[in-house]
């Protein structure tokens, strides 16, 4: 079993020349807050979004009628306990599908990986920030991205504590990365 990342793009435009080795730097990033976390397998969807798609989520899930720059869609409850699941006769045949001893289908796809929530990113907010802060866009989005894994974690930064905890396992991850400061 493995992290892996569902990716999705909603912006209008093409995808620009620069943008071409994020998906490899966003699953290295999802590799390492995962171990970080302790965590081994499991599904993040990551879709990338305008200003615009990033407002009508913020304004329908949090009240806040503008763009932000990101946002975590957590699957499960933070200390909650794992649902149990039945399975009707149908899914019984599914083990056909697979590939062999390890559960996974042929393509290499888990049926059975838990979702663990979704992250959205603008990406225009994104090379703003990036600009603001004076680093890479890279360094921005691996920081957002991470940001949204800590969430989909269960992990907030409403305390001053909160935030230092979760600032100090970002940077832990980014600095694994090469995307320090």
């Amino acid at each position: 079993m493995t992290l892996t990342l569902e990716w999705y793009d909603e912006r209008e435009q093409e995808q620009d020349a620069k943008e071409a080795g994020w998906t490899e730097l966003l699953e290295r990033l999802l590799r390492l807050a995962g171990e970080a976390e302790g965590v081994e397998s499991g599904v993040v969807s990551l879709t990338l979004t305008d200003n615009e798609g990033i407002r009508e989520l913020n304004r329908e899930h949090r009240g806040l009628d503008k763009p932000t720059d990101v946002l975590s869609f957590p699957m499960r409850e933070p200390g909650g306990s794992d649902p149990e699941i039945h399975y009707d006769d149908e899914y019984e045949t599914v083990e056909d599908e697979l590939d062999g001893d390890d559960g996974l289908e042929a393509d290499g796809f888990d049926p059975f990986a838990e979702m663990l929530g979704d992250i959205v990113i603008s990406v225009p907010r994104m090379y703003e920030q990036a600009e603001e802060y004076g680093h890479s866009p890279e360094r921005e989005l691996g920081f957002l991205f991470v940001h949204g894994f800590l969430h989909l974690m269960g992990y907030d930064h409403m305390t001053e504590e909160e935030e230092k905890t979760m600032i100090a396992k970002q940077e832990a991850v980014l600095s694994k990365a090469g995307l320090s400061r």
